[in-house]
Formats: C-alpha cells, structure tokens, sequence
C-alpha cells in the first residue's frame, strides 16, 4: 500500500463563469492519477487581494488524498491552470483559475516556487473561511490551526458564502 498525504488546496477565479472554473479545476485534478478529491468547501465571494482594480473572486478549497510528493502535486495543479487557459502576466491580477497548495500534511517545504504551508495563509481570510470549513484543524504552519488564525483574521467580514 502507498502512503497519502492529506493536502489542502486554494482554488480562485473571478473571469468567466467562476463557479464552472473551480468545478472544472477539481473535475480535472480528480482524474490524475494519485489525487483524490476527498471535500470541496462552499464557494465564496471574496474582494480582490492586492492593488490591481478588479471583479471580486469566487472561492474554496478541497482536501485531497495524495500519493505524489508535494512539488509533483504542485505540478499538476499548475498544468490544470495552463491546460484551462490561465495567463500568469500580472502578479496579484484577475485569473481565470488559481490553484495553490496550502497544506501538505505536516510537510515544511520552502523551494523555488514551492512553499508549504503556504505563506501568509494565516493572515488571507479568503483562504481560512473555506479552508475552516472542511478541515478545522488543519496545520497552517504557525503552531495555529485554520479555526485559531480566523478568530483574529482581519477581511473574514467581507466573506459571503455563495
């Protein structure tokens, strides 16, 4: 038998038909070998994060089961972005689909491109609203759980569940 690894993934669009996108997205990491989409939170609208004028975002997370290692997971998640269209020109701007690894079990990880848990998650109530909501305790990497880091989160207010 293969070990798993509980990972939590960021998922986030706000051009076209948002909820079709995250659907999509999830649709097609379910069809990779080695993941397995075990929940998906609500969807939420979210303003925009960052000083680019833009649409607000829909978003949600998913807790996969996975046996690949944490870079190849990324991988995937990055080849699921480009095979449905999404154009990295402008940090911080509108995306079609964004797909991030936020938790890789206990994993710390920080290489090129790749760092887990995701920084500053703990601070981005676009991420612990959903991610809260389907793994509670999920360690963000700064000895608090999801749960913990919302109760101070500043924005969480400005979180709608669709």
């Amino acid at each position: 038998m293969t070990d798993t690894t509980r990972a939590a993934l960021g998922l986030g669009s706000n051009i076209g038909d948002t909820k079709s996108n995250l659907d999509e997205a999830l649709s097609r990491l379910s069809e990779i070998g080695g993941i397995e989409v075990i929940t998906r939170s609500s969807d939420y609208r979210t303003p925009p994060w960052g000083p680019v004028a833009q649409d607000d975002f829909r978003n949600a997370c998913a807790v996969v089961e996975t046996t690949l290692p944490a870079r190849e997971l990324l991988e995937h998640c990055l080849e699921v972005e480009r095979e449905m269209g999404r154009v990295r020109d402008q940090r911080w701007g509108p995306r079609l689909i964004d797909i991030d690894v936020l938790v890789y079990g206990n994993a710390r990880v920080d290489e090129e491109g790749l760092s887990i848990p995701h920084p500053r998650m703990g601070e981005r109530a676009f991420v612990l609203v959903p991610l809260a909501e389907i793994w509670p305790d999920a360690p963000i990497g700064d000895g608090r759980t999801a749960t913990e880091a919302l109760k101070n989160c500043p924005g969480k207010e400005d979180i709608t569940r669709l």
